[in-house]
């Protein structure tokens, strides 16, 4: 039996994919969904390949994942920021522009989460002092995929593509605009 046969590459290619997972220090909960690994599996995985004397050690969040859509929204900056990952998911092809996947949970394939782990690598590697965790770019692919809370939208000034709450009556501008229309008497930059 040879570790490169065809029946082996799927169990392989979920324990690569939950090693990374485990790198950008999601949770248990998270790493089974994507991966279909059971938890003792994922515990087994960290113990005996990334908790060894002399390498680096990665943090095991415990708890609830993040569940909160105005949580992208709360400031300037993390509008940006959920602007940019988004952009970067949509660029790599771990979210498809323009209509919401389904209405139920998103699809999970291995490409998908392959292109959301090179998204959030190419994301901290523009924002050194980001303030999305993986955990909240899981959610937050999650909230764009269902369609229900969240959206990908076009700023109605410019263009720019950026994150904003599915049911407003105005579609809302990006952050850059939103400012220069505010420095500019306030009104709507239309």
């Amino acid at each position: 039996m040879r570790i490169s046969d065809d029946r082996y590459t799927r169990d392989r290619l979920r324990l690569d994919l939950a090693v990374r997972f485990i790198r950008h220090e999601a949770r248990t909960q998270t790493i089974r969904t994507w991966t279909g690994l059971t938890d003792d599996r994922i515990r087994k995985l960290y113990r005996s390949y990334l908790h060894r004397p002399g390498t680096v050690a990665f943090s095991r969040p415990r708890g609830r994942s993040p569940q909160q859509a105005a949580f992208f929204l709360r400031t300037p900056r993390l509008k940006q920021e959920a602007a940019l990952v988004a952009s970067l998911c949509t660029l790599l092809g771990a979210l498809s522009p323009g209509q919401p996947q389904r209405a139920g949970m998103p699809s999970r394939g291995y490409g998908e989460a392959l292109a959301l782990c090179d998204a959030f690598e190419a994301y901290r590697a523009l924002v050194p002092t980001a303030h999305i965790s993986f955990e909240h770019l899981v959610y937050l692919h999650d909230a764009l995929s269902r369609g229900d809370e969240l959206k990908l939208a076009t700023c109605t000034a410019c263009g720019a593509l950026h994150v904003a709450e599915q049911m407003v009556l105005i579609e809302p501008q990006c952050v850059y605009c939103a400012a220069l229309a505010s420095e500019q008497g306030g009104g709507c930059a239309r």
